[in-house]
């Protein structure tokens, strides 16, 4: 292994580089973090290629040659970040200012740290001149917090070769948190589908003096109501089960039978209330066991005194492996009622990666050897990453940014979150051992 100072010092650099390079989506520019990308690798003799969808939406894609014995390994991240309000923060959101310990920006946590991890392996790689048996590429994309249509999907459709690999190390897992006396990590093995709807009611529109009982705002409200709160059907996945499974196996008998009854369709509430001291995991489980609707947008009128024809509202629909979008809407259009119409604007799958293989056998033994008495577990993701375009052709896509958990520091609340934040050794943590990962996957 490098010096550890000299792989930290590099990832550090870049990650506060890559802050300080505001690439909020909307509208994403991230052409300027992609040719900072580009940069670093030419310095290091690393051959890139700087992709443009659009003026200005670029992603960066590099490649590390090996001896073609093995299929390659695909290192991603995506370069746009969510917007951040200044004024919320304690520190600015893209000057990577660091206090006490930890490094405060948009993307630190998603996923620049990613990004910047990354790039000091393939920088750190290229100078050691190790062989490999396997391409390594980096792809660091545009507009992945947007959906990806500017960014992997576009380089999907029109630079598929420059993708293809056997396996993906993506954003979406490595989350480590004590449980039972040992780390508990996770690794991302799969994620839920995305379904988003654009709901419309109609109504008569009249003067708001008069009130109308096919009034259009109502019906879209009261619609929404019952789609927002309804709790749909448990849904079990391989992924969840083994989750479950791999965690109760750590905890006292009691409470591993409580954890248990997650997956029990009778027990499940009952179980879920025994966590109420855990809000965060309480709320992972009831996310990655259902389908989920959450009405994110309402629009209707353009006056106080006018009753309007015409309300929208969009909710961000989330399933699980198995479920198809158009079962789905079929079941929210139930939810809604007949006076109001649910549509489909956007679509996916969702997926899993079988957990049983040598790279996630690799990434269990290497965190073993730098947490010991840790414990890697697969990992259902609620959200959407651009890993579910790559599963989709083949690739086995697995989430892994190890971080430990740290007091005051809620990992699950920090992505898109006011004063995102990394600690320095938790950064540097993440870049040890997916150095060790990569480097003995591609030798």
């Amino acid at each position: 292994m490098p010096h550890a100072d000299t792989l930290a010092a590099l990832t550090q650099q870049y990650l506060r580089d890559l802050v300080r390079i505001d690439t909020t989506n909307p509208p994403g520019n991230e052409k300027a973090a992609a040719d900072y990308i580009a940069g670093v690798l030419r310095a290091a003799g690393v051959p890139s290629k700087v992709l443009e969808s659009a003026p200005g939406r670029a992603s960066v894609i590099a490649r590390l040659k090996g001896d073609g014995s093995l299929r390659p390994l695909l290192l991603l991240s995506h370069l746009d970040v969510v917007p951040a309000d200044p004024t919320e923060w304690d520190q600015p959101p893209f000057a990577a200012n660091v206090v006490d310990g930890y490094m405060f920006g948009r993307g630190t946590v998603d996923t620049k740290n990613l990004t910047a991890v990354e790039l000091a392996l393939m920088v750190t790689l290229q100078r050691e001149g190790l062989p490999l048996k396997r391409d390594l590429i980096l792809a660091a994309t545009a507009d992945e917090e947007a959906g990806g249509e500017m960014g992997m999907n576009w380089l999907l459709e029109h630079h598929p070769g420059e993708l293809e690999a056997e396996y993906c190390i993506n954003e979406g897992g490595g989350d480590g948190v004590m449980l039972g006396g040992r780390r508990f990590y996770t690794c991302q093995t799969g994620e839920k589908g995305v379904c988003w709807m654009k709901v419309t009611a109609h109504g008569t529109p009249g003067h708001a003096s008069m009130p109308r009982a096919d009034n259009a705002v109502v019906r879209l409200c009261a619609a929404v109501a019952r789609a927002g709160t309804a709790k749909l059907p448990l849904r079990k996945t391989d992924t969840v089960e083994r989750l479950v499974e791999a965690a109760a196996a750590l905890l006292p008998a009691p409470l591993a039978e409580a954890l248990r009854g997650v997956l029990d369709p009778a027990r499940e509430e009952e179980a879920l209330q025994l966590m109420d001291g855990l809000p965060q995991i309480q709320a992972l489980l009831r996310a990655t066991l259902h389908d989920t609707i959450s009405p994110t947008m309402l629009e209707a009128g353009s006056k106080a005194n006018v009753i309007p024809g015409t309300a929208t509202a969009t909710l961000d629909g989330r399933i699980v492996p198995g479920q198809t979008p158009d079962a789905f809407l079929a079941e929210v259009q139930e939810l809604l009622g007949p006076e109001v119409k649910a549509e489909l604007l956007q679509r996916s799958t969702g997926y899993e990666s079988e957990p049983g293989s040598p790279l996630f056998d690799l990434m269990a033994q290497v965190l073993r050897e730098h947490d010991p008495g840790s414990v890697l577990a697969p990992f259902l993701v609620p959200g959407a990453t651009d890993g579910r375009m790559l599963a989709a052709r083949g690739v086995k896509v697995y989430g892994f940014c190890p971080l430990q958990d740290e007091p005051g520091w809620p990992a699950l609340e920090m992505a898109h979150a006011r004063n995102e934040r990394i600690s320095l050794a938790n950064l540097h943590f993440s870049s040890a051992v997916l150095y060790d990962v990569v480097r003995r996957f591609c030798s």
